[in-house]
């Protein structure tokens, strides 16, 4: 019954880990461990001041197979034609335990003059390498091999965070404490009060050259222990041949950005207003009086009070009104259509008209979105600031703003887009013998599903049957229920379970990949993708049955989208890396899911169609084949 001490030092890591500080004051943590100890650093400083140093360096640094690197940065005053408004004021190196500082400053011409041939020429070990490449591009050096970035290697073994700080990376795997270093040297957290003799700026410059210092040694380390856990887990293959050749692709896709037509977008967002007025002018019309249609509460009262309609849910703030609520009454009075009408015209107007405005950049009239490739969990590649993957296309509103975005002079767009590429997957992945041989007959896949679900002959198919098995076919891959699958169909659950039953019935090789996947997921822990990406699925060992159904599936679409994300990667590398070998001028712009858009020079279309088809056909080899189809317009709009 003895109680025995608690392991100080433990609890003192994990409290650093997640930052509890006031508990490591509160429990007087702090002389747990010597210095060593508490940030595990040990390395010699070395500020490089003279241009004699300087060359010494660069001549070292050129001896060497690789360079480690920290880029020192400020934010620019003058941000017109800067993609990235930061500009770079200092470098430190990391070699044989030594870390060389060099802040340049206002000597750019020299920094770019000694070192624009080593990050041309040498693998390069950083932190957000797509970032660091539009930075130095901007200051006319193109890095070409990065090598190793320790976000990226964070990413793909805990992909289901979707933030990766240095700091929380440093202590999580090199017990590398970058806040306690900077406080032993002086740098107190931002919040603190500056004394009677300090400026803000003496205090800035000091912790970025500290931060600079401390994060390319912790960079070092990360690269070692991370590399060891990539190959352990069967990823690096993943990381070395997918991800970091991905790097540079993506980070030129948004140094390029793309053109927008910004005197269009201005109109469109003027029609888009007067439609909205003239919806104000019937709604007042249809209930009898003015009221603001934009507050919930206001439009609760006129819709269940005045109007006495059915379904009324109260809540705290009044009735709800949102689009579930108001779906319920559509038939019920003709100015709920048009109130949800009002509603799409005005989240068009507000998120992608003046929404998109502000990110035109000045210089040169396009828009440079954000490719992230560590946000998500499957795989895919996310785009924001702004997010041109989001603008919507199912309805002719909203797909209209794409008309906005035009080539370049001189150029059209060509776009490629993968047919049905996750179903591909399924039928690759599932082994199941029907899907494939839709596939490898080109058949109607859509059609084929509803012809074995209803027992009748393909070609007695109608337009809404093939509608549903399409929701079905999808609604698979994306692990959909018979209440997800009724509420897209509109019938009842017990109809909806019927279709998914019978579709699995007939595609008996999809559900036992599906049983099997589950199954084999809740015993390893995690799925994974062709390529070896993998997910870790805690959910599957929950208690509660709604986490186990998210986790069943996510074991179940995981390997198909995240399949499907792979290939586009490869093919995105296969195709960026063909137009620079080929010479040629025309870009890759954007990509959206299974879509590739090219900025391409029209005297260059033959060779650049024929790129993109053959490098996204031949991304892999499954068991069915993979097929594209192009299209070219002179605006996005037109583009598929």
């Amino acid at each position: 019954m003895k109680v025995e001490e608690w392991d100080k030092q433990k609890v003192l890591e994990l409290f650093k880990k997640y930052r509890f500080n006031r508990y490591i004051e509160r429990f007087s943590l702090e002389g747990e461990a010597n210095k060593d100890e508490q940030t595990g650093i040990n390395f010699e400083i070395k500020e490089v001041k003279t241009e004699e140093e300087l060359q010494k360096l660069v001549k070292m640094l050129k001896a060497e197979e690789k360079m480690i690197y920290n880029l020192g940065l400020r934010n620019k005053t003058d941000v017109a034609g800067y993609i990235i408004p930061k500009e770079i004021i200092s470098i430190s190196i990391y070699v044989q335990n030594t870390v060389y500082y060099y802040e340049f400053d206002e000597k750019r011409e020299e920094f770019i003059q000694y070192f624009k041939a080593i990050f041309e020429e040498k693998k390069l070990t950083g932190y957000e390498q797509s970032r660091d490449y539009i930075l130095l591009k901007q200051i006319g050096i193109t890095p070409n091999h990065f090598e190793f970035d320790v976000k990226i290697a964070a990413y793909l073994l805990n992909p289901v965070s979707s933030k990766y700080p240095l700091e929380g990376l440093s202590i999580t795997y090199a017990n590398i404490d970058i806040v306690e270093y900077l406080k032993q040297n002086g740098i107190q957290e931002e919040k603190q009060q500056l004394n009677l003799f300090e400026t803000v700026e003496e205090k800035t410059e000091s912790k970025q050259k500290q931060e600079s210092i401390i994060s390319v040694y912790a960079i070092a380390k990360l690269e070692k222990i991370l590399k060891e856990k990539l190959q352990q887990e069967d990823s690096y293959k993943l990381f070395t041949d997918i991800e970091m050749p991905l790097v540079k692709v993506l980070a030129d896709m948004q140094y390029t950005g793309m053109k927008v037509d910004k005197e269009e977008l201005i109109s469109y967002g003027n029609i888009l207003k007067s439609e909205l007025q003239s919806l104000t002018e019937e709604i007042y019309h249809l209930v009898g009086e003015e009221f603001n249609i934009n507050s919930p509460k206001q439009l609760g009262e006129i819709l269940f009070e005045k109007l006495k309609l059915p379904y009324a849910k109260k809540t705290k703030s009044g009735y709800s009104t949102d689009v579930d609520a108001l779906e319920k009454i559509r038939n019920e009075h003709p100015v709920v259509t048009k109130i949800l009408d009002y509603r799409a015209m005005a989240k068009l107007n507000s998120t992608y008209v003046e929404g998109l405005l502000p990110y035109i950049n000045k210089e040169d009239n396009r828009i440079h979105s954000y490719f992230h490739q560590t946000v998500t969990a499957t795989g895919r590649i996310s785009s924001t600031e702004p997010n041109l993957q989001n603008i919507p296309t199912r309805n002719d509103a909203g797909k209209k703003i794409r008309k906005a975005f035009k080539p370049s002079e001189g150029c059209v767009f060509l776009d490629a887009d993968y047919s049905q590429i996750e179903l591909r997957v399924l039928a690759h992945i599932s082994g199941d013998e029907h899907m494939i041989e839709a596939f490898l007959n080109d058949e109607d896949i859509h059609k084929q599903a509803a012809s074995k679900v209803l027992g009748i002959p393909i070609e007695e198919v109608t337009h809404e049957q093939r509608s549903n098995a399409k929701a079905v076919n999808f609604g698979i891959v994306y692990g959909i229920s018979d209440f997800g699958l009724a509420g897209q169909l509109g019938v009842s659950r017990k109809e909806a379970k019927g279709y998914i039953d019978q579709y699995l019935e007939k595609y008996s090789g999809i559900k036992k990949f599906m049983d099997d996947i589950v199954e084999e997921t809740k015993g390893k822990g995690y799925v994974e993708t062709l390529f070896h990406r993998k997910r870790q699925i805690p959910e599957l060992k929950s208690s509660n049955y709604m986490v186990r159904q998210f986790g069943a599936r996510a074991a179940m679409n995981t390997p198909i989208q995240g399949t499907a994300a792979d290939i586009m990667k490869i093919a995105m590398i296969d195709v960026f890396n063909k137009l620079q070998v080929a010479g040629l001028k025309s870009k890759l712009v954007l990509q959206v899911h299974d879509e590739l858009l090219i900025d391409t020079v029209i005297e260059e279309k033959e060779q650049v169609s024929e790129i993109l088809k053959t490098c996204m056909e031949n991304a892999i080899k499954l068991k069915v084949p993979l097929k594209v189809e192009l299209s070219e317009a002179n605006d996005w709009y037109n583009a598929k």
